[in-house]
């Protein structure tokens, strides 16, 4: 009697499954890959100095944590044109894209550009002209909150 040949060859090996570990925040930032996880305050930081850098005025950085719902910082500054707002906001939302791997959810007013509401979710922007800044005044609306230093 001859024997039939088996499926699977005698000299594979069988393997089981690896079992998957799980790594804590502090094992992943000692990898060489991983990368430290950018925060909220760090973006709006450095979009407060985009607009520095780009000659906006009257710039404050409000750290609504505690104090709204909705978002935990306010970047207000005024810019000196409907160009160069349009500009300092596109500047924004591409550092927000490229190097926090954040989307902005709302944009309004970049057309006319005398109000440029730029929406992180934890970070709200608001470029105003001047007239709008003084209008609106929301620094005096969220008074309680802290400036941040930028």
């Amino acid at each position: 009697m001859q024997k039939k040949p088996s499926k699977t060859p005698k000299t594979a090996k069988k393997t089981t499954p690896k079992a998957v570990v799980k790594t804590t925040d502090k094992a992943a930032a000692k990898t060489k890959t991983a990368r430290p996880r950018l925060t909220d305050r760090q973006f709006a930081v450095e979009a407060a100095r985009i607009a520095r850098d780009r000659h906006c005025t009257d710039i404050v950085l409000l750290d609504l944590q505690g104090l709204s719902p909705a978002t935990d910082y306010f970047l207000i500054a005024t810019g000196t044109s409907d160009r160069q707002s349009r500009t300092v906001a596109d500047e924004m939302m591409m550092l927000a894209k490229k190097k926090y791997k954040l989307t902005c959810f709302g944009n309004a007013g970049y057309e006319q550009g005398q109000w440029i509401l730029l929406d992180f979710v934890n970070v709200v922007v608001h470029l105003f002209n001047a007239k709008y800044r003084d209008y609106y005044n929301l620094e005096m609306l969220w008074g309680d909150a802290k400036k941040i230093d930028y």
